[in-house]
């Protein structure tokens, strides 16, 4: 009786073994999944000096393009930083509204070291903002100066709205130019959206006219082909940068 209770619990072990090493020769070996590559590049120096103005723009498009496909680049923000302590070489300054809507370097698609920025509500230019392009372009060496509006911009539709209180009311008055010089013959109010865009293209090529008048030294640079200056409007509603010919 105590051989064949012997010979019984044997058997079971042996069978568990078997079944075990079975299990572990059919059971498919799952490969680990591939992890994102961060990207902790930055421009340098002569990164910057081998780009045209026509590479800067081509290189926000297609920036542009990844944001609104929301395939924005994956980045070593913290080797970015690091790598930027002892210099910068953005290739471009972007003129952009204050609006937090309008997430600029997102919006391109950059990193760390990539852009200039400067934000004013209604995105118009005077004396700092000049000298903050002048000194992207002349000393930073950006290749390119670029006026961004957007839609549905409250400067704008103030402006439009003649809107007075306290500081706000000198400061759209650097916008009033454009929505003066728009002709249209519809609904000339901040609820008509088709004359609130041409108010906002109007006010991106009024800034940039007086980007040239004002900026002798920007004017040279883009006369020479070392800079271009360029605008365009801002999407919320798709993401899209439209640039202005």
């Amino acid at each position: 009786m105590k051989s064949k209770i012997k010979f019984i619990a044997l058997s079971l072990a042996i069978f568990a073994i078997t079944a075990c090493n079975q299990e572990k020769k059919t059971t498919p070996v799952t490969e680990a999944p591939e992890t994102n590559v961060l990207v902790e590049d930055v421009l340098t120096k002569e990164k910057q000096d081998a780009l045209t103005p026509d590479d800067v723009v081509k290189n926000l498009q297609e920036g542009n393009v990844r944001f609104t496909n929301n395939d924005l680049t994956q980045r070593d923000l913290s080797a970015q930083r690091r790598k930027t302590i002892s210099g910068q070489f953005p290739e471009a300054i972007i003129l952009s509204c204050v609006d937090s809507r309008v997430p600029v370097e997102d919006v391109f698609d950059r990193g760390i070291g990539d852009l200039f920025v400067a934000r004013v509500a209604g995105n118009f230019v005077n004396e700092d903002i000049l000298g903050s392009m002048e000194y992207a372009c002349k000393v930073s060496g950006s290749k390119l100066v670029l006026v961004l509006g957007h839609e549905h911009c409250g400067a704008v539709k103030s402006t439009i709205d003649d809107v007075k209180l306290g500081n706000i009311t000198p400061m759209l008055s650097k916008i009033k130019p454009a929505l003066e010089t728009v002709e249209y013959e519809g609904e000339r109010t901040s609820k008509n959206e088709e004359f609130v865009h041409m108010v906002c293209e109007s006010n991106i090529k009024n800034t940039i006219d007086q980007i040239r008048t004002q900026s002798p030294i920007l004017k040279e640079m883009e006369a020479n082909g070392e800079i271009k200056i360029a605008g365009a409007v801002y999407d919320m509603d798709t993401g899209k940068v439209e640039w202005l010919k």
